[in-house]
């Protein structure tokens, strides 16, 4: 079988947005989808069948109040209004069609870290209900976002582990993947400033997780090998932008945002006969 992989990267992810309209036009359902972050949250409307859905959403509130931005730290203590991302528009303004993502005949599945383990724990749609828990879990970002509990225990952004969980795929049988990636070739993950305060901040409370977030750069950038090994032998087909991909993690830049997203689209419509003859 042939999974689908889909790395994380906040509105990066517009570029897997595109990607996966794509697919849907070329009516190439895939059965297996594994991803984190952005990257699953935008699986969850390829999994629905709702072509557009991610970019209408950020077309319509990328510059609401509650959608993103500082204000929401004070008023919600998370950089997004949480409730009005994964309750309100989705249950709203812009739905999500519930009834056909329940009627989906393979797997999907969502990764998000529990934090006290440090371990990347992956959830499959029987999970999903109206306020899309997991979804807030898996793209919890540490200080900028709450920590999310789901049956007791803690749960943050899965790309701080597992950022492209192609392991994940392979483990569970697929002999190929596609895997969609969020970052230019050629990118390497260099251990940042930002990466040692939030060691410094959790090494006493959550020693497990600090201990993989101080060698997260690691972590990525051997994933980024493999899936290049895999690309080698052919059991694999890495799709990734051929922009530069210069935005911020919560770009405001709509016309930035819509030139990631048809990147993703025109890119993957390009290799349509690759793909076709590779799951095939």
């Amino acid at each position: 079988m042939t999974g689908l992989v889909l790395e994380g990267g906040a509105f990066r992810g517009l570029f897997t947005a595109g990607v996966l309209d794509a697919l849907l036009d070329m009516n190439l359902d895939m059965k297996y989808i594994v991803g984190v972050s952005a990257g699953i949250t935008n699986g969850y409307s390829y999994v629905s069948r709702q072509r557009g859905r991610n970019l209408e959403v950020m077309e319509k509130f990328i510059n609401h109040k509650r959608y993103v931005g500082y204000r929401n730290l004070l008023k919600c203590k998370s950089i997004m209004d949480m409730d009005f991302v994964f309750d309100e528009i989705p249950n709203e303004h812009c739905p999500f069609d519930y009834e056909t993502f329940d009627k989906f005949d393979g797997k999907v599945l969502a990764g998000s870290v529990n934090v006290n383990t440090g371990e990347v724990e992956y959830f499959d749609k029987k999970h999903i209900e109206n306020q899309n828990t997991i979804l807030r879990a898996t793209c919890s970002i540490p200080l900028l976002f709450q920590f999310v509990e789901i049956k007791n225990q803690f749960y943050a952004d899965g790309g701080l582990i597992d950022a492209i969980p192609i392991k994940k795929s392979v483990f569970d049988g697929n002999n190929k993947n596609i895997i969609v990636l969020t970052r230019n070739e050629g990118y390497r993950k260099h251990e940042s400033k930002v990466s040692k305060f939030v060691y410094k901040l959790y090494r006493k409370r959550y020693p497990k997780l600090a201990e993989a977030l101080k060698n997260r750069h690691i972590q990525y950038n051997n994933q980024l090998d493999y899936c290049k090994e895999l690309e080698n032998k052919n059991e694999a087909i890495i799709i990734r932008p051929t922009i530069e991909m210069n935005i911020g993690r919560f770009e405001r830049d709509k016309n930035k945002l819509k030139e990631i997203y048809n990147n993703g689209y025109n890119e993957t419509i390009k290799i349509r006969e690759k793909l076709i003859k590779f799951i095939d």
